[in-house]
């Protein structure tokens, strides 16, 4: 069995891959010296501050020009974040010759559009639900279901307005970008999904661990 570790060090959590199993813990938890032994450590880091142990085993993955017929955007490759691409690796494994709209919804949002040639033809980022809600101090409700559609308390308004905004970007964003590739795939990724996925109103496909999963494709093809 492969012995290799795949690590996706985020801003909010870190999630490796070992043995075909998954894991989770907040970043800031996190200690790379933990995990077990492997051959070989292959990661996808956007937490500046994390440190890297002395382990000679680890290779850092960046973003690059190309993966197999999968092209960047970017005129400088690595500045594209390494969890975007590897999330559009895998994507781009499940999906082979067809157009993709990825959307990863964590700490912070992030769209990327990918034709059926792999060209990927840019994306957007705006600020994850818990970024704009600390923008003020107000308390959150829990809300359920699809009829809370306007508040009669501060905090019910706060809550129905912040999750609004979310919902209603990344609805707006996928039929603008429906409207040039009409049979696009809509993948979703990211741990912010489930508390919003009742309200998004397009067909789509969700994957938990999709920078794990395109960080094996990566090093098994690439590596």
């Amino acid at each position: 069995m492969n012995n290799c570790i795949y690590l996706d060090i985020g801003n909010s959590n870190a999630k490796w891959k070992y043995k075909g199993k998954y894991f989770e813990v907040p970043t800031t938890e996190f200690n790379i010296e933990d995990l077990p032994e492997s051959s070989k450590i292959w990661i996808s880091n956007v937490f500046a501050d994390f440190k890297f142990s002395n382990k000679s085993n680890i290779s850092l993955v960046e973003s690059q020009k190309s993966y197999k017929s999968l092209i960047n955007s970017y005129k400088k490759p690595h500045m594209l974040g390494s969890d975007r691409w590897l999330s559009m690796v895998a994507s781009y494994e499940m999906n082979p010759d067809k157009s993709f709209i990825l959307i990863d919804i964590g700490t912070a949002i992030t769209i990327d559009v990918v034709n059926n040639s792999g060209l990927h033809l840019g994306g957007v980022i705006f600020p994850g639900l818990e970024k704009i809600r600390q923008s003020f101090d107000f308390p959150l409700l829990s809300l359920d279901g699809n009829s809370n559609k306007i508040g009669q308390s501060t905090d019910e308004a706060w809550t129905i307005g912040t999750r609004s905004v979310i919902v209603n970007t990344i609805n707006h964003k996928v039929r603008e970008f429906k409207e040039e590739l009409q049979n696009s795939s809509i993948i979703l990724t990211g741990g912010g999904y489930l508390g919003i996925h009742d309200y998004l109103d397009f067909d789509h496909n969700y994957y938990e661990n999709l920078v794990l999963d395109g960080l094996e494709f990566f090093a098994n093809n690439m590596g």
